[in-house]
């Protein structure tokens, strides 16, 4: 980093802020894709101030400026491809107000989801967006990423619960965004805007985020099929059944025998996919609920159902579905994770497809994730040593992205674009959507300065990613 360079940033946040060491750089330098671009500088603002000032510095000297929380982003939106200065936000982590009589809740950019949400249930309240990572990703990353999680069949992604944003635009102006009430139509909605904009059009310092009253009771349930289309047909119809579970979690053969092998949890070898169902609301609600989902699920040809009556075992049901991600380690040492979406009706059909993607280019191909809402984990299992292994990989995605969009569904439910996808962007998005996407952003970031290289193709497919959720 250029030495005046480093004295203007230790001006606005203090020496201890500022940092070039090369262990701190490359420790910056990578998400949880693992693609590693090294920056110039890292930055510890603790104010919206402070960022503020670091991009209107960024401004005048033309400096790329890489928004961060704790680095766990799946498609490399944090990774400074282009150098400059990453600016991780976890000083910034308070939580500002909770509102109990209207439902709210103010935190900055850099309190952790977990921390967030267990503050809120000790005051009987309950915010639902649950990402797999939220015992360490930020708020303010999951608003810039869209996040969404096991919960969002029945409650919605981070977007249905941000009512307003304090956020820094690349020229160093702080804008309010949205409102604290319910409802809000004044002027154009740049709330959403800027949720999941992957900190390309500003940096989100604050959020003012609904709630919701705390669900009496919940009840799991591990549902074991013989059959992948007899747990795809379930999923259909336990919404048929007018049941709409708070999570609904699948798992295909492929995964189901990788995390037996891994933990050894009794799994019976005769399933071919399970259900992970939860419900939850009024306590005598739940109970109706799951005996109706069993009741579905056995007409249909369940096999084997397990409920848990409490906390502990309901963890235990869990460990399945949450081994997933390194037990598939155990199958090849890289993996190639897409977060695709399709309509839920169309979920047998996809990942019939997928598996004859997989038979014909000779791969492993694993599917697992929240089949309530179609979004489904398509994992594309590889040695990164062997170069024909690897192209036979990378020519798998566009066959996958291919089908989704055949039947219907999207390139990304809650990963967003970033590095990974951007190159398969034009797959969905019309040649004229993408021209003004790329209008906005230039209108925001003139001078190109706020996390350049994502969301819109610049180079290449990336390849070796890390854990899907």
């Amino acid at each position: 980093m250029d030495k005046s360079l480093r004295k203007a940033l230790e001006n606005i946040v203090g020496p201890g802020q500022v940092t070039d060491a090369e262990t701190d750089l490359w420790a910056y330098a990578y998400d949880a894709t693992q693609i590693q671009a090294r920056p110039d500088g890292v930055v510890f603002p603790g104010s919206a101030r402070e960022v503020a000032e670091i991009l209107h510095l960024a401004d005048r000297m033309g400096f790329p400026v890489i928004p961060r929380g704790s680095g766990s982003g799946m498609s490399g939106g944090s990774v400074p491809i282009k150098g400059g200065i990453v600016l991780v936000l976890l000083r910034m982590n308070r939580i500002l107000a909770v509102d109990p009589g209207n439902l709210t809740a103010v935190a900055e950019a850099g309190v952790i989801t977990r921390d967030f949400q267990q503050a809120v249930e000790g005051r009987g309240l309950f915010y639902p967006p649950d990402p797999s990572s939220s015992a360490f990703s930020t708020l303010g990353g999951n608003v810039a990423e869209c996040a969404g999680g096991g919960r969002a069949v029945k409650y919605g992604v981070t977007r249905d619960y941000v009512l307003g944003l304090e956020a820094v635009l690349p020229s160093g102006e702080i804008i309010r965004t949205g409102v604290k009430t319910a409802k809000g139509v004044v002027g154009y909605d740049l709330t959403r805007l800027l949720v999941g904009s992957e900190g390309t059009l500003g940096i989100i310092t604050e959020m003012t985020l609904k709630l919701l009253p705390l669900p009496e009771a919940r009840r799991t349930l591990l549902v074991f099929f013989d059959r992948l289309e007899g747990a795809t047909e379930a999923v259909v119809e336990v919404f048929r059944a007018g049941i709409l579970p708070c999570v609904l979690e699948f798992m295909d053969r492929a995964s189901i025998a990788c995390v037996e092998d891994y933990l050894h949890l009794g799994i019976p070898p005769w399933t071919q996919a399970l259900l992970l169902i939860e419900v939850d609301g009024l306590r005598e609600a739940v109970a109706r609920e799951a005996n109706l989902i069993e009741q579905v699920c056995r007409r249909i040809g369940a096999q084997e159902i397990r409920a848990a009556s409490g906390k502990e075992e309901a963890e235990d049901l869990w460990k399945a579905r949450r081994a997933v991600s390194p037990a598939l380690f155990r199958l090849k040492p890289h993996k190639i994770n897409e977060d695709i979406v399709v309509p839920r009706v169309q979920i047998p059909e996809a990942v019939r497809r997928f598996e004859e993607i997989g038979r014909r280019l000779r791969l492993t191909i694993v599917s697992f994730g929240h089949a309530g809402d179609g979004n489904i984990h398509v994992n594309i299992m590889y040695d990164g040593k062997d170069p024909s292994e690897s192209e036979r990989a990378r020519r798998a995605v566009p066959e996958i992205f291919r089908t989704v969009l055949d039947l219907g569904g999207t390139l990304s439910g809650e990963h967003g674009i970033g590095l990974t996808k951007a190159p398969y962007l034009s797959l969905e998005v019309d040649p004229v959507s993408l021209s003004w996407m790329k209008k906005i952003k230039d209108l925001f970031d003139p001078k190109g300065i706020l996390n350049p290289g994502k969301i819109f193709p610049e180079s290449p497919a990336i390849t070796d990613r890390g854990p899907s959720w």
